[in-house]
């Protein structure tokens, strides 16, 4: 369980960012091949907020773990070296059945919270 979670924008409460992180990191390496900074940086930009090492990492190990990534350390030019992750065809075909269980899950908390389909 993620209970190192910090958010500084955002303000997302932490119980509703441990449920899709995962998910979020997923969709993100299913775009090419990734090292933690950059996925840390892309879930801010998608205003997520900051998301902390001891959260981020042990998800990617996990995941890795699990079969749904790949990785490879690299040396870095210069600098330190890198863990690249890169996804799997089972990672794929995670993130394909989690997207859809995903919007149908959230669709259903929609229309709880906001039968009307109004937003404000």
């Amino acid at each position: 369980m993620c209970h190192n979670l910090v958010v500084s924008q955002g303000n997302w409460p932490s119980g509703w960012l441990r449920g899709v992180i995962e998910l979020a990191v997923l969709a993100i390496a299913a775009e090419g091949e990734t090292y933690g900074y950059v996925l840390g940086a892309r879930l801010a930009e998608a205003g997520l907020g900051t998301i902390k090492g001891g959260t981020l990492y042990p998800i990617l190990n996990r995941l890795e773990d699990s079969g749904a990534l790949t990785a490879e350390w690299r040396q870095g030019d210069g600098g330190p070296g890198r863990k690249f992750y890169r996804m799997t065809d089972e990672g794929l075909a995670r993130l394909s059945l989690e997207r859809q269980q995903w919007l149908s899950f959230s669709g259903r908390v929609t229309s709880i919270i906001n039968p009307e389909g109004h937003t404000k």
